[in-house]
């Protein structure tokens, strides 16, 4: 089993359980069901941040998501508490990619890796448009210099 060498850069994570609806007819968590983990650890993290709903310039802008990459390293199986950490990983001009690990709380083995690229869009115009400097700041002040630019 596969477990992550250096969560150090990690500064967020976030808990989950494995539900009875999360796995498949083997009995381990469906690969799909990560995604939905892990939108929520985003979600939390940017709560923790305090920036849940953070104006991103005018409304009507909002971050959709550009990519997405997934690696699965080891099963996880009903009732298994998940640890999920998260870090944004590096905020371009319009564009913010996260870095995501899953890995089993009773013994550190790493399940999951993933990035998700998240785009800042003007939804009437479906356009991607510059990430304001308040929200990079924000983001700049708890990721520190491990924040790639």
């Amino acid at each position: 089993m596969s477990r992550s060498p250096d969560r150090s850069r990690f500064k967020f994570s976030w808990n989950v359980r494995v539900g009875f609806s999360d796995t498949d007819a083997q009995g381990i968590v469906y690969y799909g069901r990560y995604l939905p983990y892990f939108d929520r650890a985003r979600v939390e993290y940017l709560r923790d941040r305090g920036m849940l709903g953070m104006d991103v310039g005018e409304e009507g802008h909002e971050f959709v998501m550009r990519a997405l990459s997934v690696e699965y390293h080891a099963p996880a199986v009903f009732d298994d508490l998940i640890e999920v950490y998260i870090r944004m990983a590096r905020i371009g001009r319009t564009s913010a990619t996260y870095e995501l690990e899953a890995s089993r709380v009773r013994d550190g083995v790493l399940l999951v890796t993933a990035t998700q690229t998240l785009v800042l869009v003007d939804l009437a115009e479906r356009k991607p448009m510059p990430i304001p400097d308040a929200y990079r700041e924000a983001i700049r002040a708890f990721e520190g210099e491990a924040l790639e630019a």
